[in-house]
């Protein structure tokens, strides 16, 4: 189980850089997404299951869905 930890840290590494360097607006948005799913089961590694839910829903549920529509908004996706 060790193993899987250490694996989920290494990818949320490479996310947190990824979506800072990532010059595709929407595609920083999806990695931000994948980002807190990572987190969500880190969480739940570490038994906090009410952490994990709640990263879950707001980190990757609300919190992407209000950065796409704001892009949509801005018109930052082309139709």
């Amino acid at each position: 189980m060790q193993i899987f930890s250490i694996i989920m840290l290494l990818f949320l590494i490479i996310f947190s850089i990824a979506v800072s360097s990532i010059k595709n607006i929407l595609g920083s948005i999806i990695v931000f997404m994948v980002y807190s799913l990572i987190m969500a089961i880190i969480w739940e590694q570490l038994n906090a299951p009410d952490l994990a839910i709640t990263e879950a829903a707001v980190g990757a549920g609300v919190t992407t869905l209000l950065f796409v529509l704001t892009l949509k908004k801005i018109e930052g996706i082309k139709k």
